[in-house]
């Protein structure tokens, strides 16, 4: 049975759900950063997943960069699955613009996290819900 890693629990939101992937907020508003995590028990590597979830895993971490990149004016997308701290299979979807606060370094333990205002969040949802028509189920807020 698929259980969300307690940390990333902790360090995101909850946006919805793609076919495979549960999609997630990083509590960072420093970043639009994005977090696909597939919705398999006891994943932690991509080759764990039987060929029909990989190509849906890059299926769908495809299509959310491709949207991102344009609704969020990306200067460059940053997409990895690494699992040093939370070995659960998630793949992060950052979208990077020059002028944001890490650029050109990594986002990991730059700079401190900014907690998302209530109208910030809105509006990340209501962007969203604009470009994923396909195969997207929200939550509730």
């Amino acid at each position: 049975m698929f259980v969300l890693d307690q940390r990333l629990q902790q360090d995101t939101l909850c946006l919805g759900d793609f076919p495979l992937c549960r999609l997630l907020l990083s509590k960072d508003a420093n970043y639009p950063w994005f977090i696909l995590v597939p919705r398999r028990a006891d994943i932690s590597e991509l080759f764990q997943l039987d060929d029909k979830d990989q190509q849906q895993l890059w299926k769908e971490t495809t299509a959310l960069a491709q949207v991102l990149k344009d609704t969020f004016a990306a200067d460059k997308m940053n997409v990895a699955t690494l699992g040093n701290v939370v070995s659960q299979l998630h793949m992060h979807v950052i979208v990077r613009r020059r002028t944001d606060p890490a650029w050109p370094a990594p986002v990991w333990g730059n700079k401190p996290a900014i907690e998302y205002s209530p109208q910030q969040l809105a509006d990340v949802r209501l962007r969203l819900a604009e470009v994923l028509v396909d195969d997207f189920q929200f939550m509730e807020a």
